[in-house]
């Protein structure tokens, strides 16, 4: 598989819309997981990300101009127990409940189907890190546009050499409707040992107009301890 610039990536994508990437730092020394979302419409770009004692929330920047929150507010990283879960919508709580009852994420993610958002039905992502730095990214989509039939793509990783890891997003590109992610997580490089490094990385890749927030956490491998990064553009 070709190692893409996780930053030339992004750069020259308009919307991936929201997305995922796990991995390892480039010294080897922490896993990485980094999540952004993008927003097109007032409703979407109306967000801000906050601190939860679990992990973080979507939030309302201004909400007074908050038109419907279904599918926008939700929790996309919570901790649980050893393990870190990332999604792009509120299945975050689907497999943090699927987990607490001793199954895995595939358990959860079979109830699960991508957004009911017609025309897009945009695909739901997900991610599970484990303390070793092994990982785990899934995407549930329609049928090639098919809300009739969904497709259940489960990837799992044993962990990554330093400086590489996968990136998995909800759209190929901006369009009407737009067009889902398709194929394998993307293998991608990551030039950095910090999570200050890696987000200041992304944050100025993402196209300017459409982001709102991201989030980066590495995570020592030896202790387990945590370093986490927020960006939020309406709090720049």
């Amino acid at each position: 598989m070709e190692l893409r610039n996780i930053a030339q990536e992004l750069q020259n994508n308009p919307y991936p819309g929201r997305g995922i990437v796990l991995g390892r730092s480039a010294d080897g020394k922490s896993a990485v997981i980094a999540y952004f979302i993008m927003g097109r419409s007032e409703n979407s770009r109306n967000r801000i990300f906050s601190i939860t004692e679990d992990g973080i929330r979507t939030e309302a920047y201004d909400p007074s101009k908050m038109s419907d929150p279904s599918l926008i507010i939700y929790h996309p990283v919570r901790k649980v127990g050893e393990l870190t879960v990332v999604t792009n919508g509120d299945q975050t709580d689907t497999i943090m409940e699927a987990l607490n009852e001793g199954h895995c994420y595939r358990h959860a993610l079979n109830t699960r189907t991508f957004e009911p958002d017609g025309p897009n039905y945009t695909p739901r992502i997900s991610g599970v890190m484990l303390p070793s730095g092994a990982y785990k990214l899934s995407i549930l989509k329609s049928f090639n546009g098919d809300p009739q039939f969904c497709n259940r793509y489960f990837y799992e990783y044993e962990g990554a050499p330093a400086g590489y890891g996968h990136f998995i997003h909800t759209y190929q590109g901006d369009g009407n409707p737009l067009p889902s992610f398709e194929g394998e997580p993307e293998l991608v490089s990551i030039p950095a040992n910090s999570a200050t490094e890696l987000a200041n990385l992304l944050w100025d890749s993402l196209n300017e107009e459409n982001k709102v927030s991201l989030f980066v956490r590495y995570i020592d491998l030896k202790s387990q301890d945590t370093d986490d990064v927020i960006v939020n553009k309406h709090e720049q």
